[in-house]
């Protein structure tokens, strides 16, 4: 018969264990959006260059302090998995944009106009060529056509549309209350796994502090804090979020958020089986000054990553849809000229008609 498990207790260390589990849960995929976006693209303009460095800087010195200092293990467990990313990302950034430190913006794309649409002649373009391609797009419903099977067509198929706003965010939801339960999941297993393991001594007296487990600490939280700037300033200078995968940074703000929440929830264990008056409240206050550091990073970083959402929301508002507006406007236009007259050119030479 199998031992009765103890009930499921909502208590400061069982909500604690809970942010933990799902902050473990975020870290795990919290790459993995960025790198599959930037192979569908074949490209990593949108990223930026120092953003990762920092990045991986940071991560490096919060292993260091964090196993000097002794803190939770919620940022110990995947510490190899976040130098793979961080060198695989970055090994991205290298391969699509060459060997550079610096993010350079992507020429300037010239703005289509009406005769670029509907093929009138300009200054940089023959007389002719401009009835020419009028010419081809009015037989381009022929020149697909396969010859060993007339009636299949070999034009590319049209690609699907782009999803709106309301999908992406229904996606994007549900992604992020998969990797919610996914946390929960784990810790129930774990607690299950843990009642039935002998149960350990508790934790006696006031947390201690490491002087070199605190710099690195704070040299982690700089680090972090300083990673975002570039990527602000990349989204700022390109006017654009394109390529860069919104649940790359939803997942790093639940994995922060979730993070600092299990160290705020934290039972101080006093040395002997009752606490003494105020003995408490000095063991907490102890336990979050050595994790000020920590707090400060992920902290900061939230408040960091609403300027990226803020820059999503904004630039997410381009008149690249005005663009293909006017264009598709131009072609049926052209076409209603096109239905004019449909001699062929040379005789067409000496009317009046376009």
């Amino acid at each position: 018969m199998a031992p009765p498990t103890a009930p499921l207790n909502l208590d400061v260390e069982a909500i604690s264990g809970i942010c933990g589990s799902i902050s473990i849960a975020a870290w795990v995929v919290v790459f993995s959006p960025q790198i599959i976006e930037n192979f569908r693209r074949n490209s990593a303009d949108g990223l930026s260059v120092p953003f990762i460095i920092l990045w991986l800087l940071g991560d490096v010195f919060n292993i260091l302090g964090a196993v000097l200092q002794g803190v939770l293990p919620t940022m110990l467990i995947l510490a190899i998995y976040y130098t793979i990313a961080d060198f695989v990302l970055l090994a991205q950034c290298f391969y699509y944009k060459g060997f550079t430190w610096k993010d350079e913006l992507p020429p300037a794309q010239p703005k289509r106009t009406h005769a670029a649409v509907v093929g009138e002649p300009t200054e940089r373009t023959g007389l002719l060529d401009g009835h020419l391609d009028e010419r081809e797009r009015r037989d381009s419903g022929w020149n697909h056509l396969s010859p060993a099977v007339p009636l299949v067509s070999e034009a590319p198929a049209t690609p699907p549309p782009p999803p709106t706003r309301l999908q992406s965010t229904i996606w994007n939801l549900i992604a992020v209350v998969m990797v919610c339960v996914a946390g929960v999941v784990g810790w129930i297993l774990s607690r299950q796994y843990s009642n039935s393991q002998p149960e350990s001594p508790a934790d006696e007296g006031l947390p201690s502090f490491d002087l070199w487990g605190q710099i690195f600490g704070w040299l982690c939280a700089i680090l972090y804090l300083g990673s975002r700037l570039p990527q602000l300033l990349l989204n700022w200078r390109r006017k654009s979020t394109e390529g860069v995968s919104i649940l790359f940074f939803l997942f790093a703000c639940l994995g922060n958020l979730t993070y600092v929440l299990s160290i705020f929830a934290y039972e101080p264990h006093c040395a002997k089986s009752h606490c003494e008056a105020g003995e408490a409240g000095r063991i907490y206050g102890r336990y979050i000054l050595v994790n000020s550091s920590w707090l400060a990073g992920s902290l900061g970083t939230l408040l960091l990553d609403l300027g990226i959402f803020v820059q999503f929301f904004i630039y997410s508002n381009d008149d690249s849809g005005d663009v293909d507006d006017e264009v598709v406007e131009d072609d049926d236009a052209s076409i209603d000229e096109r239905r004019i007259d449909d001699r062929p050119l040379l005789q067409r030479a000496g009317s009046g008609l376009p």
